[in-house]
């Protein structure tokens, strides 16, 4: 029932070509008080992959800088190929509404090639998500999150009984209700949407009080390490520093069966939405 309700990531950014150009009515199904950036980010690269035109040459990384809000309706997307090469291609992609700046993403589609196989990184010690607690309701106010099944792995539920201030990070399982699929793998370019949902290892530190904010993207970068076949994809974020309006943090991305899949960084700009701004100290938590 859930899932039927749900929408489609991937038929919501995929763009129309119109001449050098593509178009995207971009609607509110992926909203927080505005569109997700992340869901911005895919609609982008979305139009750069159609440019790339080569199934062989695969997400490796990417970053957004949003040069101002990016509002639900029509959309122009630019993708510019930059340069061919025999393993990678880089491709600047501009989206916009028309006579706005929107936001630029730079990006490198890649081929396999032979090297090293080296696992440096452990994912971390946390329940599955079928033990993991369901925080569906929770976050069902938010229409982000009505496309996605989202479970907490570590951390307290925010803004829910039981929530408690802790160390600046978070760590959810999400999952799409309507499956992102590339062919027989879990599709690289449905990554960002989860990627940009680090505000939450800020909001673990601060826990409860009368402060609310609100934090847009000022960029957000993704490296893909690895594909998947599965669906659950273990999002933990962690806060590097809050500081003078603005915080930066980082991701790391498991599918279920430890699977070391991306990593990302966020700079967010921090609005008040209300109370006063907190000085905490979380790094010995």
């Amino acid at each position: 029932m859930l899932a039927a309700m749900a929408a489609d990531l991937r038929a919501d950014t995929l763009p129309i070509r119109a001449g050098e150009r593509y178009q995207l009515e971009l609607g509110r199904a992926w909203d927080f008080l505005l569109p997700s950036g992340g869901v911005v980010m895919t609609a982008a690269l979305r139009a750069a992959a159609a440019a790339v035109d080569d199934p062989t040459a695969r997400l490796l990384s990417a970053t957004a800088t949003f040069c101002e809000p990016i509002a639900p309706g029509p959309l122009v997307i630019e993708p510019r190929v930059l340069r061919r090469g025999g393993s990678a291609i880089q491709v600047r992609t501009a989206l916009h509404a028309p006579g706005s700046l929107g936001c630029e993403v730079t990006a490198t589609f890649a081929r396999d090639r032979a090297g090293p196989d080296v696992i440096a990184v452990a994912p971390p010690p946390v329940p599955p998500p079928d033990a993991a607690l369901d925080l569906g309701p929770s976050l069902g106010r938010l229409p982000f999150f009505a496309n996605l099944d989202v479970r907490l792995a570590e951390g307290t539920p925010l803004w829910a009984p039981g929530f408690a201030a802790g160390p600046a990070r978070h760590l959810r399982w999400f999952r799409y209700r309507v499956p992102q699929r590339d062919h027989d793998r879990f599709d690289r370019l449905a990554l960002p949407p989860i990627v940009d949902t680090m505000p939450a290892a800020l909001s673990q530190a601060l826990g409860p009080g009368d402060y609310r904010f609100y934090a847009p993207s000022v960029d957000l970068t993704l490296h893909v390490v690895d594909d998947t076949e599965r669906e659950w994809v273990l999002v933990a974020a962690t806060l590097g520093r809050a500081r003078a309006g603005w915080a930066t943090a980082r991701v790391d991305l498991w599918d279920d069966a430890g699977r070391y899949l991306a990593f990302g960084c966020q700079t967010m700009y921090l609005r008040t939405l209300a109370g006063t701004p907190p000085t905490v100290d979380a790094s010995a938590r």
